[in-house]
């Protein structure tokens, strides 16, 4: 292990970790690791495993080894032999220690991006493969503290802010209200039946950013949809729980949101901007409830804002001024295939976009996704240093003129602005939301 390697792995006070460690026998550890390995994984696993020649290649795909100076520890093929593949050759036999190292390695190590299997010559899933430790780690008691006390509110709530019953509805009045001063007639309808969309969001918006809302709510009142939202739970698509490895709690959290838009009667859900989330209910969460695909249809906000923009439903008063560039969050990119998409809303509303160089499916990872950020401050400078090839490449876009950094992505709105911060890259960042809301045409108040 490298020696930053090592002051990243042993500086972190984690008590979930430690403490899980502490409980942990021989006899557990591998009971459990073959228990999931048999169990739980197939023919996939050990193709992947065996079909790998370790030739490398996805060395320079990985954001942290290329922000490490090449260290081959932090490589993707690196991360799978500190792992999967020990577990694999002892069949199960490896120390507490070595767990203590894996879950550091799949939690803060690795954003779970796949933009690595992009340069596999034989399209090996590594971010597959770190699940799979993941899993591993859950069912041992050993996941990082921050990250299992979101899956705690997951379990609590059926959302990750600890936002009680109540608290949901109210906060909708609020933006509903605050809303009302600039369009009088603006409703946000709660348990509407029969409504052409029900609207859903992570729960950090009505925690922190209840803004998020009021601005949805404006631009889809001028854009004239037929809305709800719904007053119980099932109202957060944000989904911590898929990325520790409870698959059993991702089940519950992506049936409640099912369940809560048939209830409704609604004819698609439409997502504000998160990556993540996309991904739990459009490529895991349904999967593991058995719908190769969402049982309703799943629209992400950059298809919404697509269409709205195309077909005339929201006007551009006057175009953004300050040259952006635009951030590709990978779970809706390379996940998804919306980078044209988006490339088509950041035309309509802005009057210069400034390309980063590498984009599109190519684009480098934030380093906040994958549930790294939400492994909390003891892991902060883990993620920061994991990912200085971002700061420099936001520095050769600021250089060529771009001013404002977009991205329709929550985590990585939060990880690029620790990474703007710390490296002093000087760029504002904001959502597409807060563009369209900026420069779209509102009616005048009489």
């Amino acid at each position: 292990m490298s020696e930053l390697a090592q002051t990243e792995g042993t500086q972190a006070v984690d008590i979930g970790l430690s403490t899980g460690i502490s409980r942990l026998t021989p006899e557990k550890i591998e009971k459990v690791i073959n228990d999931v390995i048999k169990g739980e994984t197939g023919a996939r696993l050990h193709t992947y495993v065996e079909t790998c020649i370790h030739c490398g290649l996805c060395s320079e795909a990985c954001h942290y080894y290329l922000s490490h100076d090449n260290d081959p520890h932090y490589a993707p093929v690196g991360k799978v032999k500190q792992t999967i593949w020990e577990m694999l050759r002892k069949k199960g036999k490896v120390s507490p220690e070595f767990i203590q190292q894996a879950a550091l390695v799949t939690h803060t190590q690795c954003n779970l991006c796949k933009r690595c299997a992009q340069y596999c010559p034989f399209g090996i899933d590594i971010a597959y493969l770190m699940t799979v430790v993941r899993r591993i780690i859950h069912k041992l008691g050993c996941t990082p503290q921050y990250i299992q006390d979101t899956a705690h509110s997951h379990s609590v709530h059926l959302n990750q802010m600890w936002v009680k019953g109540d608290e949901w509805p109210d906060t909708l009045q609020w933006q509903e209200e605050e809303a009302q001063a600039e369009i009088p007639t603006l409703r946000i309808p709660l348990e509407k039946e029969g409504a052409d969309v029900m609207y859903s969001v992570i729960a950090p918006e009505p925690k922190f950013q209840a803004q998020l809302i009021y601005q949805a709510a404006v631009i889809m009142d001028i854009a004239g949809v037929d809305l709800t939202m719904p007053a119980t739970t099932g109202w957060d698509n944000s989904d911590m729980a898929m990325f520790t490895g409870d698959y059993e709690m991702m089940g519950r959290l992506k049936r409640s949101h099912f369940e809560t838009a048939t209830r409704l009667k609604v004819k698609r859900i439409v997502m504000g901007e998160c990556g993540h989330a996309f991904r739990s209910v459009y490529d895991m969460g349904n999967r593991w409830l058995g719908w190769q695909m969402p049982p309703i249809p799943i629209v992400h906000a950059i298809d919404f804002f697509y269409e709205i923009l195309k077909d005339g439903k929201v006007k551009v008063a006057k175009k953004f001024e300050s040259p952006i560039t635009l951030h590709d969050p990978c779970n809706v990119v390379r996940g998804a295939g919306l980078e044209e998409k988006a490339r088509y809303v950041a035309d309509q509303l802005c009057e210069e976009v400034i390309e980063m160089t590498p984009n599109k499916e190519h684009n480098y990872c934030c380093c906040a996704g994958g549930g790294v950020i939400n492994c909390g401050p003891p892991y902060k400078m883990t993620r920061i240093q994991g990912n200085r090839i971002k700061a420099e490449q936001l520095f050769a876009a600021k250089t060529r003129g771009a001013r404002t950094l977009i991205t329709p992505c929550h985590n990585c709105h939060s990880g690029l602005h620790d990474i703007v911060h710390h490296y002093g890259v000087g760029l504002d960042i904001k959502f597409f939301g807060d563009i369209l809301y900026e420069v779209m045409e509102k009616p005048e108040l009489g």
